[in-house]
């Protein structure tokens, strides 16, 4: 507002529409599921979309996650709008071997033919949070080089995600923040605190913080309450005090092999000063430094994610020596401010 834009937040409602409005910004809810494939629930989003921006007639609509940007890009695109901006914090399955296969390979061919009528246009702008998406959309012409924008992540607030010295005393603490799905790691990293059990059972905890979630790889509460004993792996549910569980934690914890796009969860155990354990994988490889800020191990190896655990809970000076620099590294990659001062140039 203070660049003179008149903003609205148009997006399904989490609990943050009373703080958006707090903050002089216009909300509207969107109807939408976000992990469905009902053909109903999609028309109805494109449908109410298509309506809201005949009638609001936006300079610029930005567009984040992949859902909007195809639902809302198609009805910004048919509508006229003239500034389009795709926020691609990840492909997630979109061109995953597993996943296309079938019918889900001809939607995903579908949505591509999207896509593409969407971006190939003056006018219309991608933003990426790392070159491997970036490579990935120009090379199946979602889009051409000129039109692409390389961010690291989201930013962080560095002010508000301070650095804070390990908790001294009590138990070491490793967090895993996301939701509950298989490809985010929960189970790699189930797997590598049953191999530490023996060794650290009384002195380590596992704190997995995430929702439960409805995709075909979304992992049952039931099958959690047996994995999670409550104690030694202790499952939080969805949690709105995350900042303050970093402060608390010593180590945190990653594996994610899904595509991401750069993950703030690792940019905020960063900022606190938290090592980092992490995929060597698309996004999440550039929120560590190997060795230095904490470490990254190959996809789906809990037997590397438990070697490098046990390094980092029996060397405290490594830990916190890691900590410091992984908050050095904030500072210089993932201010807050470097990113709106990106965002505000494409507007």
């Amino acid at each position: 507002m203070q660049e003179g834009y008149d903003v609205t937040i148009v997006a399904g409602d989490s609990g943050k529409s009373a703080e958006i409005i707090s903050n002089g910004l216009k909300f509207i809810h969107l109807p939408i599921n976000k992990t469905g494939l009902n053909i109903l629930e999609e028309l109805k989003t494109f449908t109410y979309l298509y309506d809201l921006f005949g009638k609001e007639r936006p300079d610029i609509v930005h567009l984040v996650g992949m859902k909007v940007i195809l639902w809302g890009g198609l009805a910004a695109r048919l509508r006229g709008i003239k500034g389009i901006i795709s926020a691609v914090s990840g492909l997630g399955v979109m061109f995953s071997p597993e996943y296309c296969k079938g019918i889900k390979k001809l939607m995903s061919k579908g949505v591509l033919s999207v896509m593409r009528y969407i971006h190939r246009r003056d006018g219309a702008y991608c933003i990426f949070h790392n070159t491997e998406d970036l490579d990935l959309s120009v090379s199946n012409r979602i889009t051409d080089r000129a039109h692409c924008i390389r961010t690291m992540g989201s930013g962080i607030d560095l002010t508000k995600y301070a650095y804070k010295e390990e908790p001294g005393q009590g138990k070491i603490r490793v967090l895993f923040t996301a939701r509950m799905v298989e490809d985010k790691g929960v189970l790699v990293l189930i797997d590598a605190a049953e191999r530490l059990r023996a060794q650290y059972g009384d002195k380590v905890e596992f704190l997995l913080c995430g929702g439960l979630e409805t995709n075909p790889l979304a992992i049952s509460k039931n099958r959690l309450e047996q994995l999670c004993d409550g104690v030694y792996i202790q499952w939080l549910g969805k949690r709105n005090d995350v900042h303050e569980l970093l402060e608390q934690s010593h180590i945190f914890a990653f594996p994610s092999y899904y595509k991401e796009g750069l993950p703030k969860s690792c940019i905020e155990a960063n900022a606190v000063g938290r090592p980092v354990i992490t995929c060597d994988s698309t996004g999440c490889r550039d929120t560590v430094i190997d060795g230095k800020t904490g470490f990254l191990i190959p996809a789906k190896d809990s037997e590397a994610l438990a070697s490098r655990l046990k390094i980092l809970f029996d060397d405290s000076r490594l830990r916190q020596e890691m900590g410091v620099n992984a908050r050095k590294f904030a500072e210089a990659t993932f201010s807050l401010e470097d990113v709106i001062g990106a965002h505000l140039e494409i507007y």
